[in-house]
């Protein structure tokens, strides 16, 4: 079993920076695969970034591609989502998510545990 919990995220003016932490407790955090999903209102639930258990393995959506960052500390138990020059499309709420292996890593049914989201809102 492991807990997820989100935080950093706020209200942004459209070119702005925010970085999303995801802090994990439970059964060791090195052995997840994390990934990064976001839900806008009236929207489906979207990929976003994940990661291998190492890190050396990373994955984006196209939509944020040269602009978000993910990374995690292993030993911190904490997996990161640096957002750069963000968008008024970027609003959402923002979940991450735990699997035990990278395979599929951008399929949201595939990830065992979620958090319960932080809200990144844009603001034009």
């Amino acid at each position: 079993q492991v807990q997820l919990v989100e935080s950093g995220g706020g209200l942004v003016q459209a070119g702005g920076s925010l970085r999303l932490s995801c802090a994990a407790s439970g059964r060791s955090f090195s052995s997840y695969a994390m990934g990064w999903f976001r839900q806008a209102p009236g929207k489906e639930r979207e990929f976003v970034a994940a990661i291998s258990w190492n890190g050396g393995s990373t994955d984006y959506a196209d939509s944020v591609k040269g602009r978000f960052t993910i990374s995690r500390d292993n030993a911190k138990n904490t997996a990161y989502l640096q957002m750069n020059s963000l968008k008024p499309e970027d609003t959402a709420v923002y979940y991450c998510a735990a699997k035990l292996d990278y395979n599929r890593p951008r399929a949201a049914h595939w990830y065992a545990y979620w958090g319960q989201g932080t809200q990144v809102t844009v603001s034009s």
